[in-house]
């Protein structure tokens, strides 16, 4: 597996990762597909770090984004972490989130927030099993199709 940095010529195939996560459904608060160009916007915003996972061939296993939290500050980055269906559990999150803590300490960030759906097992686990910590809840966030899910946050401090 190899871990590097994401550009912009790899919107497309992000893209089309996280829109099979999201017509699985469960995992993400995202609900409607994304564009290429979503994505790019995102990576361009002062702040984002985007890793990629690959395999040798060039396959897309998973990627995992940090930038600066808008309510906490400027020091505070949040996460989001997403690993191709089928392919969970191979250490893909574990290699992605030791190059993003740390670009998040070179980057001068304090602390990383996560916040996962709390009807999202998986992503808890993962988010625990790498040492972040429960903070807080948001209760009834309303997603883009207007369901009411709650939050977990977790807190991981570098």
């Amino acid at each position: 597996m190899i871990i590097r940095r994401a550009g912009a010529m790899d919107a497309r195939p992000m893209t089309e990762l996280l829109n099979e996560i999201i017509a699985i459904g469960g995992t993400t608060a995202y609900i409607n597909p994304r564009r290429p160009a979503e994505l790019q916007a995102q990576m361009a915003e002062p702040g984002a770090i985007w890793h990629l996972a690959e395999a040798e061939d060039g396959t897309l296993l998973g990627f995992q984004w940090i930038a600066p939290h808008p309510a906490y500050g400027p020091d505070v980055a949040n996460i989001a972490t997403f690993a191709r269906a089928g392919r969970t559990g191979l250490g893909i999150g574990s290699a992605l989130f030791e190059a993003t803590k740390e670009a998040a300490r070179t980057a001068g960030f304090a602390w990383i927030n996560a916040e996962i759906r709390a009807d999202n097992a998986g992503g808890l686990i993962y988010y625990q099993s790498r040492g972040f910590e429960d903070h807080g809840r948001i209760t009834g966030y309303v997603m883009e199709d207007g369901t009411s899910v709650d939050k977990i946050l977790k807190r991981y401090d570098l």
